[in-house]
């Protein structure tokens, strides 16, 4: 069990699934652990606690950190999803030792405070139940295509830029390829040579678009999950701890959606926020570019897939290897080239 300032995440948890301890006094309080936090929903508003956590790519193991990372994501997700993020709020310990959302007492704690958004009006569930409409195409593209236009350019080097995709191949390979997760996929060989070959021809565009200005601050987990079709839609669940991983080429966001959309069935989004971003920002990237966005998403979905064999061996362990084995299948060279709007 971790403790921070005394106080354990089991006696956090514990705390805060009790109705009585916020102060609009919901009926009932439903728990949801993810990777990174304990995601708490407390009738019509959601409260987040991160786990005191380390790994290579956060670091939320003291209160610093965390109170640094609740702040930051409320104030990144207000770009897309202003009126759902109410703010932070402390979890604090009185004198007699009781946990309290109050003003009162030594504070042991951050969450971030959200207005509950519907999950039956998400992206995915649209998809899922055939409710996709084309307002809300429209919708979706206005709503991404005017953000992207609003971000000015970040400075990274080629070199920084292109290396970055380098090393993280590097360990897309080594953990599709490790004998100990015995994953099985078939034609992986010939995805990852194809992949590899891809990456090759792209790295001059990549240093160009990095040259060019074309890097920008932009979501950096834009998945159908987080997209919400409600009036106006808004997006949620902005990557906040890791500024680098933030640092991206719009259309490689937006392949990252339509490849996550592709999955579900809907194969219709990429191609029109592809189009929609290039009459905005940018003339339609070259097709190398595309096919290497959508390949390198997808195969990066299959590795971190993987790793929840490595982090949560317990929790659904026969979900992830046929979820890994989906986004391989998508990065398979005939699945790409019938996906990409330019090169048709």
């Amino acid at each position: 069990m971790n403790f921070s300032n005394g106080v354990s995440t089991g006696e956090k948890v514990a705390c805060l699934s009790n109705p009585t301890v916020y102060p609009h006094l919901p009926e009932r309080v439903d728990v949801v652990e993810t990777h990174m936090s304990w995601v708490f929903l407390a009738g019509e508003i959601v409260y987040k606690l991160k786990k005191p956590v380390r790994y290579d790519f956060l670091d939320f193991s003291n209160l610093k950190a965390r109170h640094e990372a609740v702040l930051g994501e409320v104030r990144l997700n207000r770009r897309l999803a202003d009126d759902v993020y109410l703010g932070s709020r402390a979890l604090r310990r009185t004198g007699s030792g009781e946990l309290t959302l109050s003003d009162q007492g030594e504070i042991v704690d951050w969450l971030v405070v959200m207005r509950r958004l519907q999950e039956d009006r998400s992206l995915e569930a649209a998809i899922l139940n055939k409710g996709l409409t084309q307002g809300d195409l429209s919708k979706i593209e206005a709503l991404l295509c005017g953000f992207y236009a609003s971000l000015p350019p970040e400075t990274v080097s080629a070199d920084e830029y292109a290396g970055r995709f380098d090393r993280e191949i590097q360990r897309i390979i080594e953990v599709l390829t490790d004998p100990e997760l015995q994953f099985e996929c078939a034609n992986l060989e010939q995805v990852i040579s194809d992949f590899t070959e891809n990456f090759e021809q792209a790295k001059v565009v990549l240093a160009q678009r990095a040259k060019r200005g074309r890097i920008v601050e932009g979501h950096g987990d834009l998945r159908p999950q987080h997209v919400f079709l409600t009036d106006p839609p808004v997006i949620i669940d902005c990557l906040e701890f890791n500024r680098d991983l933030r640092l991206v080429d719009p259309f490689d966001e937006v392949a990252f959606l339509g490849m996550e959309c592709a999955l579900l069935g809907e194969s219709q989004i990429f191609t029109r926020l592809v189009e929609g971003l290039a009459s905005v920002i940018d003339q339609v990237p070259s097709p190398e570019l595309l096919a290497f966005y959508w390949r390198y998403r997808a195969l990066l979905r299959a590795r971190l897939t993987l790793l929840h064999i490595v982090h949560q061996p317990n929790r659904t362990p026969g979900k992830w290897r046929p979820l890994a084995q989906s986004y391989v299948a998508l990065a398979e060279e005939h699945e790409v080239r019938n996906r990409m709007p330019a090169i048709r």
